[in-house]
């Protein structure tokens, strides 16, 4: 054995020692003067917001009791022919398109992995035109719409099974 590994080991554990210690902070026990006191409660308050009195307003995208916040149409397997269902959906969007003149949509059609690439793209395209169309039909001027075929690149639900297929067979309406 080294004669100067006691040594080492003992420098070492010293050093350890002093260099690990926290020093202490000095506390003031004295108490604040009276004068010091004043001081502080003669400095002004910084001015507090006004009350509101109204609840924050959500935008319709956001609020979930709107019509808006709704903004996806599916589709049943192979078509793009819409659903009875989505008739109020897409005029109540047709109608804050119509009212609000800067607004502008891009529907963006999608599909489930079934069929080929190309096949899938040409029926996203077939679905968000179809809701352009209906969108055109209630009055909706048709430049402040464009039309955006995803095919089956971009799902909602990765899965494969009827439930993944249903969920990815969509047209969303993005403002």
């Amino acid at each position: 054995m080294d004669p100067r590994l006691p040594l080492t080991l003992l420098l070492l554990a010293a050093t350890l020692l002093i260099s690990g210690c926290p020093t202490t902070p000095t506390v003031d026990d004295e108490p604040p003067s009276a004068r010091e006191l004043d001081a502080l409660q003669q400095r002004p308050l910084p001015p507090s917001p006004p009350p509101t009195t109204q609840p924050l307003q959500l935008s319709p995208f956001e609020d979930p009791s709107s019509p808006l916040y709704r903004r996806i149409v599916y589709f049943d397997y192979d078509t793009s022919e819409i659903s009875p269902q989505y008739v109020d959906l897409l005029r109540a969007h047709a109608a804050y398109l119509f009212n609000d003149p800067g607004a502008r949509v891009t529907l963006e059609g999608h599909t489930d992995e079934r069929g080929t690439r190309d096949y899938n793209l040409a029926l996203g395209d077939r679905r968000s035109v179809a809701v352009k169309r209906y969108l055109v039909a209630e009055g909706v001027p048709s430049e402040r719409i464009s039309t955006l075929s995803y095919g089956e690149e971009r799902p909602a639900d990765p899965g494969h099974g009827e439930n993944a297929w249903a969920k990815n067979r969509r047209v969303e309406l993005v403002y």
